[in-house]
């Protein structure tokens, strides 16, 4: 399994259940092991880390996820709701100037 896929699993899930989330952080680790980008004891390191994290504090866990994805989505170029909304309201300016100009040109 891509392991982009695990963590939209998770997010989408709410973050799941502390088995769910220890067997796809295992996952992940022996993953990034097999790969050759971390070694066996900082892989462990990190895993007892992130759980305990986890387990400590699911709130702190939660936020810090969430400023996580906001970055992962900045750096994908995802639009914030904000820039949407920005845009939207461009977007209907526009149509009225494009209307109003319609109406001038009809009437003169």
């Amino acid at each position: 399994m891509d392991n982009n896929d695990w963590l939209r699993q998770l997010l989408m899930m709410g973050v799941g259940t502390t088995s769910l989330v220890a067997e796809k952080i295992k996952e992940f680790s022996e993953q990034l092991v097999k790969d050759g980008k971390l070694d066996p004891d900082a892989a462990k390191a990190f895993v007892d880390d992130f759980m305990e994290q986890f387990n400590t504090n699911p709130n702190n866990f939660q936020k810090n996820m969430e400023r996580q994805m906001k970055n992962v989505l900045q750096d994908l170029g995802v639009p914030r709701q904000a820039e949407m909304d920005e845009l939207r309201g461009r977007i209907d300016r526009l149509e009225r100037q494009i209307r109003d100009l319609e109406n001038k040109s009809w009437k003169g």
